[in-house]
C-alpha cells in the first residue's frame, strides 16, 4: 500500500472534522490543524512519526501565507504607521531584556539560558497573528497594519539573532552576514516606498500574462518563491521575501486573477505547517514535566500580554485596543521552535530546557488564538 495515502487520508478527515467542530465555536481553523498533527503524530497514532517529514514542504505554507498578506495589505502612506511600530518593538525589547535578565539572576540562572528565553520572548507569529486579523477584517485597519509592521520588523531581526546564536555557540561572528542582511533591509524599504507609486511597477506584462491562467500561475510561484530564496540568501527570512512579492505582485494589474488561483493551495501548505507544529507535541514529556510547561505557557501569554499592552497604552492608543494587541502578540512565534533546535544542536541549553522549550511554544501558538478569542469579546463587551 502507498506509504503516503494514509496518514494524508486520516489527516484530512481529522481536519476536516475538526474544522466543522471549531466552525461552530467561531474557533480558528490552525487549532484543528495543530490538533490534527498531534493526533496522527509518533505520540498517539504514530502515523507520521516525525516532523520532519512534512517540515520542509509545510514551511512553503508560510511563503504563501506572506505573499498573500503582501497582495491584501496597503503600504503605510503616513510616517506613523512606521514609527509607532518601530517603538513598540524597541521599547517592547527593552523591557523583556530587563525582565528576563531580572528574573534569571534571582533565579540563578545561566546567562545563555536567560540570553535564549530573551530571544523566544521577542518573537510573535506572524501566521496566527495575521490570519486572525483576516479572518477578523482587521487587517487593514489602522490598528491591524501597526501589528503587522511589528511583525514584520521581527521579520528583519532573524538575521542578526541567527548570528547572535552561532556565535553563543562558538561559532565565528560573521560581520559579512550581518552587513548583507542590513543592506537587504534598507533596499526593502525603498523598495516599499517606490511600490506606493501604483504606476512604478505597472511593467508591460499584460500581453504574456493576460487571459492566460497557467504562466500566472508560474510566474506567481516564481515571484514567490524566488523573492523568498533571495531573501534566505541575503540573511533574512524567506517569509519576508514572499511578502514583498505579494506587495509587487498585488500591484500589478495583470496578475488580478492570480489570488483566486493560488488560494487552494495557501490553505493546504499553510494547514500542513501547523501539522508539523503538532506533530512536535511531546505527551509523554509534557505529562512528566505538566506544572513546568502549563505554568510557563499560561505565565509567557499573560507577562507577554502585559508587556505588550503597557507599550501600546503608551503610544496613546485605549486600554481596549492595548489590551487587545497584546493578547495578538502573546504567543512565541514559530521561530521559537528553529531557535531551540539551533541551540540544542550548538550545545547552548541542554536537552530538558530544548524540549520544554519547544513543548511552550507549541503550545502557546495553539492556546493563543482561545486567548486572543476571549480578551477581544471581552474588551468589544466593554464598548
Amino acid at each position: 500500500m502507498n506509504q503516503v495515502l494514509l496518514p494524508v487520508s486520516v489527516l484530512c478527515l481529522l481536519v476536516l472534522l475538526l474544522t466543522v467542530l471549531l466552525k461552530k465555536f467561531r474557533q480558528p481553523y490552525m487549532i484543528a490543524y495543530i490538533i490534527a498533527g498531534l493526533l496522527i503524530g509518533p505520540h498517539v497514532a504514530n502515523l507520521l512519526p516525525q516532523a520532519e517529514t512534512i517540515e520542509p514542504v509545510a514551511e512553503i505554507g508560510i511563503l504563501l501565507l506572506m505573499f498573500f498578506l503582501g497582495m491584501e495589505i496597503e503600504i503605510p502612506d503616513r510616517g506613523s504607521l512606521l514609527f509607532k511600530p518601530l517603538v513598540a518593538q524597541g521599547t517592547k525589547i527593552i523591557l523583556t531584556l530587563v525582565l528576563t535578565f531580572a528574573v534569571s539572576w534571582l533565579a540563578g540562572w545561566p546567562f545563555l539560558t536567560a540570553a535564549i528565553i530573551f530571544i523566544l520572548l521577542i518573537f510573535n507569529s506572524t501566521a496566527v497573528v495575521s490570519e486572525y486579523l483576516r479572518k477578523n477584517g482587521e487587517l487593514n485597519s489602522e490598528f491591524g497594519k501597526m501589528i503587522l509592521n511589528v511583525l514584520l520588523l521581527q521579520d528583519l531581526m532573524l538575521a542578526p539573532v541567527l548570528t547572535l546564536l552561532q556565535f553563543m555557540g562558538g561559532g565565528v561572528f560573521s560581520w559579512p552576514r550581518i552587513t548583507i542582511s542590513a543592506g537587504a533591509s534598507v533596499l526593502i524599504f525603498f523598495m516599499l516606498r517606490a511600490i506606493r507609486n501604483r504606476d512604478f511597477i505597472q511593467l508591460r506584462l499584460q500581453s504574456v500574462l493576460q487571459d492566460d491562467h497557467e504562466i500566472q500561475v508560474f510566474a506567481g510561484s516564481v515571484l514567490c518563491l524566488g523573492f523568498g530564496l533571495l531573501a534566505e540568501l541575503s540573511g533574512l527570512s524567506g517569509a519576508l521575501g514572499s511578502f514583498i512579492a505579494g506587495i509587487f505582485i498585488g500591484r500589478l494589474d495583470a496578475f488580478n486573477w492570480l489570488e483566486k488561483s493560488l488560494h487552494p493551495f495557501k490553505v493546504f501548505f499553510v494547514a500542513l505547517f501547523f501539522v508539523s507544529i503538532g506533530l512536535r507535541l511531546d505527551l509523554f514529556y509534557i505529562k512528566a514535566h505538566l506544572l513546568t510547561i502549563g505554568l510557563g505557557t499560561m505565565l509567557l501569554l499573560l507577562v507577554n500580554s502585559l508587556l505588550s499592552a503597557v507599550v501600546f497604552r503608551g503610544l496613546k492608543y485605549s486600554w481596549g485596543e492595548s489590551l487587545y494587541g497584546g493578547a495578538l502578540l502573546s504567543q512565541i512565534g514559530e521561530f521559537g521552535i528553529v531557535a531551540c533546535s539551533l541551540a540544542y544542536k550548538m550545545q547552548v541549553i541542554g536537552h530538558d530546557l530544548f524540549k520544554t522549550g519547544v513543548a511552550i511554544t507549541a503550545l502557546s501558538l495553539l492556546f493563543s488564538t482561545v486567548w486572543i478569542t476571549m480578551l477581544r469579546q471581552w474588551v468589544i463587551a466593554k464598548k
